[in-house]
């Protein structure tokens, strides 16, 4: 639920500031991307510090290496953060986000089944419904930059 809290908080605040004249953060997309970009930063640091026994044993079994995985996965969330935030990377990182979001999903199936985490949170309902949210946060920036990328292409 966390990772949730943080995509809606630092984008809520960063749009917040936009509307009060931080011109940055005006296009709905900077709040947006600051708020992917927080929460793979919590999320990639857990697959290091906290979470890391919890998330190897999220895996499913079909799967091998269970901790290289995790790592392999953690750095990928760390640089898909710092992907988002810069502008000429943002639609590739997008992009690889959203897949990775999409690949990892059959682990949180495994652990909403097999009962590794008894908090509301990672049952497979909210999980779902939690995973579409940041789906669709990495799914919108990627729209938006495919198509300024198309727009800027035919000028």
């Amino acid at each position: 639920m966390a990772p949730l809290i943080i995509l809606i908080v630092t984008t809520l605040a960063l749009f917040a500031l936009g509307r009060l004249g931080v011109r940055a953060l005006r296009p709905w997309q900077n709040p947006l991307r600051g708020g992917v970009a927080a929460m793979f930063t919590a999320t990639g640091i857990a697959h290091f510090v906290g979470m890391r026994d919890e998330l190897i044993r999220m895996v499913p079994p079909d799967l091998p290496a269970p901790e290289l995985l995790v790592t392999i996965t953690g750095i990928l969330e760390l640089a898909g953060a710092i992907g988002v935030l810069w502008r000429p990377t943002t639609l590739w990182a997008a992009a690889g986000l959203s897949a990775m979001l999409v690949g990892m999903f059959p682990a949180n199936i495994y652990a909403a089944n097999h009962g590794l985490s008894p908090s509301f949170g990672d049952q497979l309902a909210p999980r779902t419904a939690m995973q579409i949210v940041f789906l669709a946060a990495t799914l919108a920036l990627v729209w938006h930059y495919a198509r300024a990328r198309r727009v800027t292409a035919s000028v």
